[in-house]
């Protein structure tokens, strides 16, 4: 039985990936600042630990650690990231947490490491065509993100590539993009559009207030997908350069509310108000995922949209 290690597993992403690895017949070990906040862990053991602190890293990190997956971060939506209010804790808080647990790797002879980078890395250039943005994993450099939030997952990328070349650790690095789904954050300031989206449709009596003129571009994609698309990388014999894991099914912010306020079964319209955007237009450039892991996201953004907007419908209505 091989042994996982997965920070940040109270997140999001985290808590859903101890399931997985768990059906797959991992022991694993979760460790955090908190547990799931919406269900019971499937980790063997949970530890609450600061992970910018060394001392929590040496304990959860052992030799007789199989594989980690370095989720945790200081991270949100674009109330949290965009706003410039957070930077400098968000600098700090997820860079040492990456340099704590590389240097552990090494200490400990670790072989494999998945490390969770973000679309956000992309320069701002790139992406100022909402209907024609260019997230191809060649277009990195030159760097230009569109906040601290991406520059310091561009710096932990090449702090694990380094690490790779230097002591020989099998390195996974997966450019996620805006993962969603039930269990997700949605009404705490760090919440998504999507989540955001489904909340306020449900709370309204026919108007949501949107940032912006809701014409900006993204791409969502479902938990579960993420979690695939993970577990492929993984499982690919050979070491990859950091490939994207998103949908390229891309909406307007305005088709979101439109499709969301379909679900509901209710007439939506929307005020469109000033507020952190983050670039014009962001998709999913699958093109390298299909060649190289055979495989791609394919679940529609619209089904996805069912599950999390009845997710919160039932947690906004207690049940």
């Amino acid at each position: 039985m091989k042994t996982a290690l997965v920070c940040g597993a109270g997140g999001f992403i985290g808590s859903h990936l101890c399931r997985m690895l768990k059906l797959d017949g991992y022991h694993v070990i979760g460790v955090d600042l908190k547990f799931p906040e919406y269900s019971d862990s499937w980790a063997d053991k949970f530890y609450i630990w600061d992970l910018t602190e060394k001392e929590a890293v040496k304990y959860v990190l052992s030799s007789k650690v199989d594989e980690v997956y370095q989720l945790a971060a200081d991270m949100g939506g674009a109330g949290y990231i965009f706003t410039g209010e957070h930077d400098a804790q968000i600098m700090r808080n997820s860079a040492l947490i990456n340099l704590n647990i590389a240097e552990r790797a090494r200490e400990v002879g670790l072989k494999k490491l998945f490390f969770s980078s973000s679309a956000c890395i992309y320069p701002q250039e790139n992406q100022t065509d909402s209907n024609c943005p260019n997230c191809a994993e060649s277009t990195a450099y030159p760097a230009h993100p569109d906040s601290e939030y991406g520059w310091e997952k561009l710096f932990s990328e090449r702090l694990y590539l380094s690490y790779s070349r230097n002591y020989g650790m099998d390195i996974r690095i997966a450019r996620l993009h805006n993962i969603y789904g039930p269990e997700g954050s949605w009404n705490n300031g760090k919440e998504k559009a999507p989540a955001a989206i489904c909340r306020k449709v449900i709370e309204s009596n026919g108007e949501i207030e949107i940032w912006g003129d809701g014409e900006q571009t993204r791409s969502f994609l479902y938990i579960n997908e993420c979690l695939i698309g993970i577990r492929k990388l993984m499982q690919h014999p050979v070491q990859l350069e950091p490939i994207n894991i998103g949908s390229d099914e891309m909406v307007s912010i305005n088709k979101l509310v439109e499709m969301v306020a379909k679900i509901a079964n209710k007439q939506i319209t929307i005020k469109h108000i000033p507020g952190p955007l983050g670039v014009r237009g962001r998709s999913s450039d699958n093109t390298l995922i299909k060649g190289l892991l055979e495989w791609a996201p394919d679940y529609s953004l619209e089904e996805g949209l069912k599950k999390t907007y009845n997710w919160i419908n039932c947690k906004l209505n207690g049940k």
